[in-house]
């Protein structure tokens, strides 16, 4: 870095008005200058979103299972409300007070608000106050004149320094963008992840109460095989029917009494998962009951238009900008290659005694006008702006592939849910009629018209058919979960 041009004015209390004029004169003539060239900027655009990969992108109207006339684009803040559960409601408020992974989310937050502040502040003249005092012995020196030194010297100094850039060619405002921009992603990163960690919460939930409802099913298949082994052993003793029929009924409840423990273990694992997400010490607790007709359907989807999605999903908003964060630090490096035009100076007295420190005579002051072009670097400036533009395009990918995902992820959920809930209607026929053919088969048994295979075969089908019909709603109701998550759930939720 070589200085074009340098002006400095010095007064130490013997500056006459004259140096002052042109001190002030070429201050005023300096600025006027720089603010004309100044309007010649650096030459930097950002380039338009539709000449990248989005511009490739063609983005349909509305979405392809979704009728038109549903599109309303109602997607409530407050989602996890739509299951009318309290105990959902109660326990997303302890996630967002509670969960660490959001704490710590708030807390790079503020890191980046602090960049932030330290990117604005390098706008800004700095200003400083500097004092000292030195106390020095000079030797003794034999001249023709005599002897002189071997005194102690007393020197105080007490000044007011100031300095700021010109931002001509907006190198320090584009990286006051930059940093602004990155405390956006941030703040959009804190609400994906608070998002996330809410929709994990309320799919836990889900799936503890459909854990609940296999275990209510397997211990009522239980009782039921121990039912069964009542009467084929009552049967058995009249010479009704076989050993082997005896055997095979307690062979089917011992098989259903070894299922129990694994579904129990299961839930008590989903339980500690559930309390560590709200900052709990990880404990179980007995399976509730519940109600066989615990199933409601829920209201229709309204997932509003597909360009909406780039406006609602925070982790879009997030690498929306970092993408423009990384533009503007494409302006940074290649303002490194123009001039760099900064503004000193120094206010302030210097004495040799204490008590007369700001008399008029010990003034002293200063003015510097700098500027410094770079001429030779051996090619790193350049590599930097090569490097930043690199970045740019990285960036610029990421950010088109974050945007089809968000479409994948929003088209899969509403295709699952058309699937999900066609297959709960065929679910329920099928349940319906095993539990007729359980009832069928257990009486025709009795009368000893059919053999107990068959019997066994009724049994198992129904009780299967139950548990299907629970996972079955588990996944209706957690991919509702998936769809607001993928449609951008609630960005204000997230606390700092």
């Amino acid at each position: 870095m070589i200085g074009a041009g340098t002006l400095r004015l010095l007064n130490s209390g013997t500056a006459s008005e004259e140096d002052i004029s042109l001190a002030v004169k070429y201050t005023f003539f300096l600025a006027a200058l720089l603010v004309a060239v100044s309007s010649c900027g650096t030459g930097f655009l950002k380039p338009s979103m539709d000449e990248g990969p989005l511009g490739q992108i063609e983005i349909p109207p509305s979405y392809e299972l979704t009728a038109p006339d549903s599109a309303s684009g109602a997607n409530g803040h407050m989602w996890w409300k739509e299951f009318g559960d309290p105990g959902i409601d109660l326990l997303v408020e302890q996630i967002i007070e509670r969960n660490l992974d959001i704490r710590k989310a708030s807390a790079v937050v503020m890191e980046f608000r602090a960049r932030a502040g330290q990117a604005r502040a390098g706008r800004l003249p700095s200003i400083s106050l500097n004092g000292s005092y030195q106390r020095q012995l000079t030797p003794e020196v034999s001249t023709p004149l005599g002897v002189s030194g071997g005194e102690a010297t007393d020197s105080y100094n007490l000044s007011a320094a100031a300095s700021f850039e010109l931002d001509l060619w907006g190198k320090l405002s584009m990286a006051d963008e930059a940093a602004r921009l990155d405390l956006l992603s941030s703040i959009e990163n804190q609400n994906t992840l608070t998002q996330s960690i809410i929709s994990e919460a309320v799919s836990l939930y889900l799936q503890i109460e459909a854990l609940e409802r296999r275990i209510a099913i397997s211990e009522k298949a239980i009782s039921h095989y121990r039912d069964n082994v009542e009467i084929i052993n009552n049967r058995y003793r009249k010479g009704l029917t076989s050993i082997l029929d005896l055997e095979q009924s307690k062979r089917n409840l011992a098989n259903a009494e070894s299922q129990l423990p694994l579904l129990r273990q299961e839930l008590g694992i989903y339980q500690q998962r559930l309390s560590v997400l709200t900052s709990h010490y990880p404990k179980t607790r007995p399976p509730k009951k519940h109600p066989e007709d615990y199933y409601t359907s829920l209201s229709p989807i309204p997932p509003g238009l597909p360009s909406e999605l780039l406006e609602k999903r925070p982790d879009i908003r997030s690498s929306g900008a970092r993408l423009s964060a990384a533009a503007a630090r494409v302006g940074v490096a290649r303002s490194n290659l123009f001039p760099r035009i900064s503004l000193t100076g120094n206010y302030g007295y210097s004495s040799d005694e204490l008590k007369g420190l700001t008399q008029p005579g010990n003034l002293l002051w200063n003015i510097v006008a700098g500027i410094t072009q770079p001429i030779f670097s051996s090619g790193r400036l350049t590599a930097e702006k090569n490097a930043a533009w690199a970045r740019y395009r990285q960036e610029y990918a990421d950010y088109a592939k974050v945007v089809l995902n968000a479409f994948s992820e929003v088209e899969a959920a509403l295709l699952t849910n058309e699937q999900q809930i066609v297959r709960r209607e065929k679910v329920v026929v099928f349940l319906q009629r095993a539990r007729n053919t359980q009832e069928i088969a257990e009486k025709r048994y009795q009368r000893g018209l059919i053999d107990y295979i068959t019997v066994l075969d009724a049994i198992q089908a129904r009780f299967m058919a139950e548990e299907k019909l629970v996972l079955t709603d588990l996944a209706i109701l957690s991919n509702r979960v998936t769809i607001h998550r993928a449609l951008g759930g609630n960005r204000s939720a997230a606390k700092e």
